[in-house]
């Protein structure tokens, strides 16, 4: 027996209401797509969602900032964001940092770091 699950797409600035009809993880039909990406991201919210994880770590001595803005260097499975989460909470990162340097190296099952996302001098 068929289920319906709704998406919001955020593939482009239209904002369609997608419609996915599946039968467990198999899709039978997605509709309310405009373009290819409306498709392409149903797809791909049903079968393997990810989400660029964004927070801030606790930076030591660090000029006037106390936290470090990260993020995810590319998107990753829903799944693991609590688990990212979890190993950024306690982490101290100490300044100097540069834009792009990895603080936080294979953070997920397949290897994606987590990265500053501002350069910081020290104090």
């Amino acid at each position: 027996m068929s289920e319906v699950t709704n998406y919001l797409c955020i593939g482009c600035p239209i904002g369609c209401r997608l419609t996915v009809e599946h039968e467990g993880e198999q899709i039978k039909d997605i509709t309310g797509f405009a373009c290819r990406r409306g498709r392409d991201f149903a797809e791909k919210e049903h079968t393997d969602p990810r989400r660029v994880v964004t927070t801030t770590v606790t930076l030591a001595g660090g000029q006037n900032i106390a936290r470090l803005p990260v993020k995810s260097e590319k998107p990753v499975r829903k799944s693991e964001v609590p688990v990212i989460c979890q190993k950024l909470q306690n982490m101290v990162v100490q300044a100097p940092v540069r834009i792009g340097q990895v603080v936080l190296p294979g953070a997920t099952s397949d290897g994606i770091n987590v990265v500053a996302t501002r350069h910081v001098a020290t104090s």
